[in-house]
């Protein structure tokens, strides 16, 4: 059975990973990786080297990077990936394609393959993040598919509200959870050695993307953000650069410069799969709006202070504090952090056998 996976960006091959390596444990399946969008970006960290340093092949590379951060460079960027898709597709079949998540270079992926009747087989769909225009796209990518596979029952319940049928719908928990599950994480030292950061040192792990829905506030957001790390002195703070949205350069260049100025912040690319994992294992808490923040933290669990309303709509476990995005709030949350007791268990997400789940049902019922 021959099985295209797409990838766009270090994100969602991370999440991939346990799949890919049964798909290629298994001589049943051959498997060929897709890479584009921000993995072949320098300024991105050229992520698609972390995919072969795992020992994966990369078989197509396609390079579909928007020229900047604002709304017609994303609109153009899906045209010209949708251009570049459709001669892919034509050249290119596989008996099932796998497309995981909501971005919009995904989107554009899956809607070039539509008219070449390509099977489409849909990770993460019925989730809800009604401040990110992903949220269109991740209903749409579902409506092109043909199987998909969701990380809890309420969402798989959505999806078949959005697809208008139950079959081929199967909850099979997150990916995210095997990753968790089968890492042996770095110690705080072999981390230290590697990546010159100190998690002995009290930790906040910050991600803040941009909210594309309401893309004008985001001046105005990474401002307060900015504003409230600034007085944040009893904290190391780690910060993990955003994606490539519609303002999301803006907030790089912004985080930059409050990096340079600021001895107990550190900017990072890229951390690659395990060391970002390992990173939020030994951070005292997460800060910003990034989905790995509801999925890959309760597993920890951590708790994790949730930035504004890209997230809106996903499940809200015990972990996760709501908080506007001003100065105030942000240092309120912060010290309530503080206070709070040791969590337990809050995963909702799998016991991590969510690979073999999707094999088996690949092998066994499409």
């Amino acid at each position: 059975m021959k099985i295209g996976i797409l990838t766009s960006s270090r994100a969602d091959f991370g999440i991939y990973t346990p799949l890919i390596n049964e798909l290629y444990a298994d001589k049943f399946f051959n498997v060929e990786i897709i890479a584009f969008g921000t993995h072949l970006s320098k300024k991105f960290g050229e992520t698609y080297k972390q995919i072969e340093k795992s020992g994966f092949f990369v078989n197509h590379k396609i390079e579909t990077l928007p020229k900047g951060d604002k709304p017609e460079d994303i609109a153009e960027s899906i045209g010209d990936t949708i251009i570049k898709f459709s001669s892919f597709w034509k050249q290119n079949n596989y008996d099932l394609v796998f497309a995981l998540g909501d971005r919009y270079e995904m989107f554009a992926a899956v809607a070039a393959s539509s008219p070449f009747l390509t099977k489409i087989a849909h990770i993460h769909g019925g989730e809800t993040t009604l401040g990110a225009i992903d949220n269109a796209y991740r209903h749409s990518i579902s409506l092109f598919s043909k199987i998909h596979f969701t990380s809890t029952e309420q969402y798989k319940n959505r999806v078949i509200e959005i697809v208008k049928t139950n079959n081929n719908v199967f909850n099979v928990g997150a990916l995210s959870i095997d990753n968790l599950t089968k890492t042996k994480f770095y110690s705080k030292k072999e981390f230290k050695d590697i990546f010159n950061i100190d998690l002995t040192i009290p930790t906040i792990l910050l991600t803040f993307h941009p909210e594309t829905v309401s893309f004008n506030n985001n001046k105005k957001y990474i401002a307060e953000l900015i504003s409230a790390l600034d007085v944040v002195d009893n904290y190391q703070v780690v910060i993990t650069m955003p994606n490539a949205d519609t303002m999301g350069l803006y907030i790089r260049n912004e985080l930059n410069k409050f990096i340079s100025k600021k001895n107990n912040i550190i900017g990072v690319e890229s951390f690659g799969i395990k060391g970002y994992l390992s990173a939020m294992k030994h951070c005292s808490f997460m800060l910003g709006n990034t989905s790995s923040g509801f999925v890959e933290a309760a597993f920890f669990p951590k708790y994790v202070i949730n930035l504004g309303n890209r997230q809106k709509g996903r499940i809200i476990t015990d972990n996760i504090i709501n908080c506007k995005i001003k100065k105030e709030n942000i240092l309120n949350a912060i010290s309530k952090v503080e206070t709070l007791p040791k969590l337990k268990n809050v995963n909702i997400y799998g016991n991590g056998d969510t690979a073999k789940k999707i094999v088996k049902i690949v092998k066994t019922k499409i």
